[in-house]
């Protein structure tokens, strides 16, 4: 069995999001989602999710190609949950391409999709609030 894993916060969740775990997950058998806890968000990576991190998880829950989902702490858990979960391939969207190429040292695959060029959710909060002050 190939496991997969990603990461990410997935507030908003738009189609985008949808590409990126269902190309992650024809890339193996399981797919784990590492959610970003409300408290990494807001301390590590400096931004406020609109949904909070038990409404994002039920979202993720809905979605067929997610197998599990586990609590994203901090930056340095990927190395551990590679050897934890098995990891064969861990999958990012390109904006983060050589990232994360450490993983060959814990024996896992880098994979970094394209995202969808057209969404976001930093445009869709954009375009949110252009509407409400435009």
């Amino acid at each position: 069995m190939r496991k997969v894993i990603t990461y990410g916060t997935f507030d908003l969740l738009h189609y985008g999001h949808i590409n990126l775990l269902r190309r992650a997950k024809e890339l193996g058998d399981y797919l784990i989602v590492a959610l970003s806890t409300d408290e990494f968000n807001l301390n590590e990576k400096r931004k406020k999710s609109y949904f909070s991190y038990d409404q994002r998880k039920l979202l993720l829950e809905s979605i067929r190609y997610v197998d599990e989902i586990i609590p994203e702490e901090n930056w340095e858990q990927k190395r551990t949950d590679i050897k934890k979960y098995g990891i064969d391939i861990l999958v990012m969207g390109d904006d983060w391409t050589g990232a994360f190429d450490f993983v060959k040292e814990e024996g896992a695959e880098a994979i970094y999709l394209p995202r969808t060029p057209e969404i976001s959710t930093t445009q869709i909060k954009q375009d949110l609030r252009d509407e409400i002050h435009g």
